[in-house]
């Protein structure tokens, strides 16, 4: 079995977090490769990805389930590839760490089973923490687009706010911290 855990701060309140977050569709989104998800009923869905590893491109099916909604700090999940003998799980944890940022982390594992496990183990184990970082970024960035821009409270006391409009349209569009 391999296992990873990442963090990410989120410069938005819970409940906006939480927002995004029970919608399963929102996290399939995030999936690379994704090529469709199929939401069967609140807890279950249907992810077929187009995956890779060096040469090895194809795609597989991927049954999430929702053990627990616990909003808006805890999911659990569980899932299980169609064909292949490899299931995981994991969980979302959210804290608030003040009226506008949330703290998150995310715990995933894959295990692999039969006589494929080791091959699977020795793909995924360099790879896991990669994907999941990269989700995080990703869950990052799409809440904090949501979010209204903030004016500094020196702004609000006369001083010319320094607004950087390439940032704001960069974020409009969803490419946080690009500049246009």
């Amino acid at each position: 079995m391999i296992e990873t855990e990442q963090n990410v701060t989120i410069a938005a309140p819970i409940a906006d977090v939480w927002a995004y977050v029970r919608d399963i569709a929102g996290w399939a989104s995030l999936m690379p490769g994704l090529q469709d998800c199929s939401v069967i009923d609140e807890n279950d869905s249907l992810w077929t990805l187009k995956v890779g590893a060096g040469g090895l491109v194809r795609t597989v099916k991927v049954r999430v389930h929702v053990d627990e909604w616990d909003g808006p700090g805890r999911v659990v999940f569980t899932y299980g590839l169609e064909r292949d003998p490899v299931e995981g799980g994991g969980t979302y944890t959210a804290i608030a760490r003040g009226a506008r940022e949330t703290e998150v982390t995310l715990q995933v594992r894959v295990k692999g089973s039969g006589p494929m496990a080791p091959m699977w183990e020795a793909l995924g184990k360099p790879l896991l923490p990669q994907f999941a970082r990269s989700f995080a970024g990703q869950l990052r960035d799409r809440i904090e687009a949501t979010q209204p821009v903030m004016i500094s409270p020196a702004a609000s006391e006369g001083a010319k706010p320094r607004i950087r409009w390439s940032q704001c349209i960069a974020r409009w569009f969803g490419r946080k911290g690009e500049t246009i």
